[in-house]
């Protein structure tokens, strides 16, 4: 009888300790969900045990043809990874990150009353958020950027900034050029990219996943007029138009590189990149992505060794400068992002 009572007060002493935690780990677990992923797809699941939470690779939202090997996916895991540890901190927890068996990620987290919050980076998650517009052709000062140069990145990742009007700018603007034309003649590519474009109000709401019509300045106009205005303008003319566009407008180009492109490093790459985009967002930064030539491996080998980084992985590739507020992207309801324990 005494052995029942004693495994009932431990059990109790347990369950409370996790009901107590619940509301601090499904906040972590919100802002993590505010992460960027590859055509807002939000690949992640959430697992809550005692004491961490496991993040895995949502697979069903996986993109096999524009990233077969699931580098970007890990990335943007990586990216909610940092977000969970920022909010941790926020509420007193001391934050610890696994990647296990190339599989997961494990945050160990331990309550911490010492723990100094980065608020300056968590008041960003909320309103960070990847800008397609055309930006204002306005350079970031120079200070600026070497306060985003002076940010904590992990041993095994790279950053290299490159101001518009260089040789090397000029030479990573044509190898987004190039990856379009190979991306923007590849069918396999144009359906997997329409199958998450989401056409107008109703469409992304239902969703809530997905690029959304209005993050790319479109008007909400009914679904079948919306797809054929989208049907006319997915093709490599139109998409190097616009990206000339873009690229002239921006200040800089940054590229993030991994040493050996293993799942580690590319979650690593990823936890780096968010506190990038968090900073420059403070900053009043605006960011959005040109990831073709890393997308296609021999243009990614061109790319690095013109930038005579040949030993490295190209990984990500965003645009910086100034510009106008867009809408922003929805987000499904985190909750259902979350793994039921066995």
């Amino acid at each position: 009888m005494k052995k029942i009572i004693v495994v009932l007060v431990v059990f109790m002493g347990i369950m409370d300790n996790i009901m107590a935690q619940t509301p601090d780990y499904l906040f972590m677990i919100e802002n993590a969900c505010k992460a960027p992923s590859g055509h807002n797809t939000q690949p992640w699941l959430f697992k809550i045990r005692e004491s961490e939470i496991d993040i895995y690779p949502d697979f069903s939202k996986e993109l096999p043809v524009v990233d077969p090997t699931h580098r970007e996916l890990f990335v943007s895991l990586g990216c909610a990874t940092e977000n969970l540890c920022i909010a941790a901190q926020e509420k007193g927890y001391q934050p610890d990150v696994k990647v296990v068996n190339d599989s997961f990620i494990r945050v160990l987290l331990t309550k911490d009353k010492k723990r100094q919050s980065d608020s300056l980076l968590f008041s960003q998650i909320a309103v960070r958020q990847t800008n397609k517009s055309v930006y204002n052709g306005k350079e970031i000062p120079e200070d600026s950027i070497n306060k985003l140069k002076n940010i904590s990145i992990d041993p095994s990742v790279s950053i290299y900034f490159y101001k518009r009007g260089t040789v090397d700018y000029e030479r990573i603007a044509d190898r987004v050029y190039a990856g379009n034309s190979l991306q923007m003649n590849d069918e396999a590519f144009k359906a997997e990219l329409t199958k998450w474009m989401r056409y107008n109000k109703r469409h992304q709401n239902n969703t809530r996943d997905g690029l959304s019509y209005a993050t790319f300045g479109a008007p909400n106009v009914p679904l079948f007029l919306a797809k054929f205005i989208m049907s006319k303008a997915i093709n490599e003319k139109t998409q190097n138009k616009g990206d000339k566009k873009k690229i002239a407008s921006a200040s800089h180009m940054v590229l993030f590189a991994t040493k050996d492109n293993t799942v580690e490093q590319w979650v690593a790459l990823g936890r780096t990149l968010e506190r990038i985009l968090l900073r420059s967002t403070q900053m009043g930064i605006v960011n959005a992505y040109l990831n073709q030539p890393n997308e296609e491996s021999n243009i990614a080998k061109e790319m690095a060794s013109q930038l005579q980084i040949a030993n490295e992985y190209p990984t990500i590739l965003i645009r910086l400068g100034y510009g106008r507020k867009m809408p922003y992207s929805l987000r499904r309801d985190f909750r259902s992002c979350i793994l039921p324990v066995e």
